[in-house]
């Protein structure tokens, strides 16, 4: 029988087309959806695989016959899905993979306001449901339900989404910018052209025709050699930056005027400057910024430098919008380049954060190197990942050598010891055997006596 425990994630619905779903599974999940979460009426949207359009049709066919009307509003991104979910106060489904291979595809949800939809906040719900639906032969049938079918309408988006991301950062002063886009034959070739038009930029595209096999390289920025080609590119024209999206274009890499990566913590900072000034502009004494507990310490620091208020989680987009919501928090980033917002219903958008550069560099003569030079304070490892047989007695082992006498520790999300000037966390992935690592230290030399150091004990 087929194990949804595989298919059903922590934050979403991801596997392999056919093999762990399909249209039959798809047309379940749209009516255990709307079971689960009561709604009367639901936004749907996919992006360019080639297994999307019929997934998804098949979910909102699931979710019409569960009594639910359905808006559909076709090829877009995923930021694009929340901005629709948030304008229309709808619960949403966006089928996407984000940057995993073409033969992957899945469901983003989420409630009306684009508020998550996790595996504690109705997801598990929502697996059981269907389980309970699926024969042993894995045939799944669903219960009809004595109500009027919902109606199916379709409603074009990106205009709208694109309207409102410019409402939120003043691009009309910019000086002209020459832009390298990779968008990896992602949604991001969907949406660019869009938020871009009329601005003073002279866009240089790559990759922007919609295809999900990704004939060129994959679309996870996040992977330096998935930089490659928009890194030769900033250099072969002389941008003044280059922008990488994922698959789904909800994330966003910058590189800069000699192409090298911009860290994504460096990104945060630049952002949360930005949003603390318009906070405290529009009279809030303390604006709070959320960081999750592997971006840099430069983060903190200059959040508190700006008479802002920074607050720590753990890695992970559910707890990035919790806290947001509970402390009303003006902004959140994390260093896999997911960067939230208060104003776009404290969701994830990589264009914002992008246009918060656009703005940011094309507001003053400098460079972007130059720009970011101030928020990039530390030596970092960046993510290092270990296959290891035994994930709690390699970390207790690292605890032991390096949680000792003037030294913090904490277990907010795995193991984060901190000295003076140094600190690294080590965490385990809680779907395969790995132990991961991210160091940072005052100067370069002491970051790598620590990553080696730590590495030694986990891999020994």
């Amino acid at each position: 029988m087929r194990d949804l425990k595989q298919l059903v994630k922590a934050y979403d619905v991801r596997g392999v087309v056919p093999d762990q779903w399909d249209e039959n599974l798809s047309r379940a999940f749209g009516a255990a959806f709307v079971q689960v979460t009561g709604a009367s009426a639901i936004v749907v949207g996919h992006d360019m695989r080639p297994s999307s359009p019929s997934l998804s049709q098949a979910f909102a066919e699931g979710a019409a016959g569960y009594g639910a009307d359905v808006v559909l509003i076709g090829l877009c991104s995923t930021d694009q899905l929340y901005y629709a979910s948030g304008s229309l106060d709808l619960p949403g489904a966006m089928f996407t993979a984000s940057h995993n291979p073409a033969e992957y595809n899945g469901i983003k949800l989420c409630r009306a306001g684009a508020a998550p939809v996790g595996q504690d906040t109705g997801l598990s719900e929502i697996r059981e449901l269907v389980e309970s639906w699926t024969a042993a032969d894995d045939t799944v049938t669903v219960p009809a339900r004595d109500v009027a079918p919902g109606a199916l309408s379709e409603q074009d988006s990106l205009r709208g989404y694109a309207d409102h991301l410019l409402g939120l950062v003043d691009l009309t002063a910019i000086r002209p910018l020459k832009v390298a886009v990779d968008a990896g034959n992602g949604m991001g070739g969907h949406t660019v052209p869009t938020v871009f038009d009329g601005l003073p930029i002279d866009l240089v595209p790559m990759y922007f025709e919609l295809d999900g096999t990704f004939p060129n390289h994959e679309a996870n920025p996040l992977d330096p050699k998935n930089l490659v080609d928009l890194q030769a590119k900033v250099r072969e024209v002389g941008a003044d930056l280059g922008l990488a999206f994922d698959g789904d274009a909800d994330r966003c890499f910058v590189v800069d005027e000699r192409g090298e990566p911009v860290s994504p913590s460096a990104i945060t900072a630049l952002v949360a400057a930005r949003e603390i000034a318009r906070a405290r502009a529009a009279g809030e004494d303390e604006p709070t910024i959320i960081h999750n507990l592997i971006t840099s310490w430069t983060v903190p620091e200059v959040v508190r430098e700006l008479g802002g208020k920074p607050v720590r989680t753990r890695v992970g987009h559910s707890f990035i919008k919790q806290e947001m919501a509970v402390t009303d928090a003006v902004f959140g980033g994390e260093h896999s380049a997911h960067y939230y917002f208060r104003d776009f219903w404290r969701a994830d958008t990589g264009m914002l954060a992008a246009l918060h550069v656009l703005a940011a560099l094309g507001g003053q003569p400098g460079t972007l190197s130059a720009l970011t030079a101030e928020y990039d304070r530390y030596a970092a490892s960046g993510e290092i990942n270990s296959t290891v047989a035994d994930q709690a007695a390699r970390t207790a082992a690292v605890r032991a050598a390096y949680a000792v006498e003037g030294t913090e520790v904490d277990e907010l999300d795995g193991l984060t010891v901190a000295g003076p000037d140094w600190w690294f966390n080590l965490r385990a992935s809680n779907t395969e055997p790995l132990l991961r690592l991210n160091v940072e230290a005052k100067d370069p030399a002491r970051m790598a006596e620590l990553r080696d150091g730590v590495l030694a004990i986990v891999r020994a």
